[in-house]
């Protein structure tokens, strides 16, 4: 029986020993599978930053995305042995080993800390021989001075996801007695948060890691600078649904600069995509120059930059900004659903904590 010290200090002499015994595991084709090791169960919280189990079923875990499919050919498992276990990691299936749930909220609730995990069960599994064709880095933290930092985070402010936990259904928690209050608000929390870095990194790779605004993409010594862009929703996530909130096709890439004016109601994007100014910001960009630097056409696009595979926007999360958002504003910056107007967005009103 595993402890939780197990996975949160993990070893990495017991690492390697793991990685071993899975490199000599033979394939179970009947039966009951064996019980997940550590080194198993923290890849697949790690995992879980990229993919949503939840978009896959029995008939099409076949189709799951990518570390899913390498990390069971891995594993010895099927696809559908590694989507059960995330579930287990996040509450949604109720028959998860004992401490899944604690090691769960206390590594997502705590990036730096997952990071140091994931590099210890990385390096490890270099030391043992398995290079990155058998399991690639699929975090993107290759050196001690990447930092694991969950995307998307600057579009909540910590009241709305405490109200979105304080609101969420916990009935799976009922039959968890041994967790206490403070590990399963920390579990809904990091859902909450971790939700949003699965959205923001669909939307980014929908667009190609470029503005769908200006085309800005920034690359240095061949690797995408990400943190120049911001995907974030076109219908806020504060008053979105669940569903609304985890929808790509409810979200745009956008260089900081436009992301504000998205944000704030300067510009829009109507059912035919073409990008419309506000009269008063027009009006500025053909008289100054460094206005027209950022909102002149060019660098403004007339219509979005989608890549031709890309499934563009909805429409119904257009019209709702053009309704709520770009009509409300006269050019100041407005708390998107909030009677408080003048109030400043929430990602502009200071750091998450």
């Amino acid at each position: 029986m595993h402890t939780v010290s197990d996975y949160l200090a993990i070893r990495p002499a017991d690492a390697r020993a793991q990685w071993r015994s899975i490199l000599a595991r033979t394939p179970v084709t009947s039966g009951r599978q064996v019980p997940f090791t550590p080194v198993e169960t923290l890849a697949c919280l790690a995992a879980s930053l990229l993919v949503n189990h939840r978009r896959y079923g029995g008939s099409t875990a076949h189709k799951a995305a990518e570390p899913v499919p390498t990390l069971a050919r891995l594993f010895r498992r099927p696809n559908s042995s590694v989507l059960a276990k995330m579930a287990n990691l996040d509450g949604s299936r109720r028959n998860g080993a004992r401490h899944e749930l604690e090691v769960s909220a206390e590594l997502l609730g705590t990036p730096g800390r997952l990071a140091v995990v994931y590099r210890i069960l990385l390096v490890a599994a270099r030391d043992v021989g398995m290079g990155p064709e058998v399991l690639p880095d699929f975090l993107d933290l290759d050196s001690e001075e990447t930092e694991l930092l969950p995307m998307g985070q600057e579009e909540l402010a910590t009241v709305d996801v405490e109200n979105a936990v304080r609101s969420s259904s916990r009935d799976w928690l009922d039959t968890r007695l041994d967790l206490n209050d403070r590990i399963t608000e920390r579990l809904l929390v990091a859902a909450a948060r971790v939700g949003q870095h699965r959205f923001a990194n669909e939307v980014l790779r929908a667009h190609e890691h470029r503005c769908v605004f200006c085309g800005l993409a920034v690359s240095t010594a061949g690797r995408r600078a990400t943190r120049m862009l911001i995907a974030s929703h076109i219908k806020p996530w504060r008053v979105s649904t669940n569903a609304e909130r985890l929808d790509p096709r409810n979200g745009l890439t956008a260089c900081p600069t436009h992301d504000v004016a998205f944000d704030t109601g300067l510009i829009t994007v109507n059912g035919g995509l073409r990008v419309h100014v506000k009269p008063s910001l027009k009006a500025a960009a053909d008289t100054d120059p460094a206005t027209r630097a950022a909102f002149g056409r060019p660098p403004l696009a007339d219509r979005l930059l989608l890549p031709p595979t890309t499934a563009p926007p909805r429409e119904r999360y257009l019209t709702w900004h053009h309704q709520n958002v770009y009509g409300r504003s006269s050019g100041e910056a407005i708390l998107v659903g909030d009677s408080a107007a003048g109030r400043l967005p929430a990602r502009h009103r200071g750091p998450i904590t």
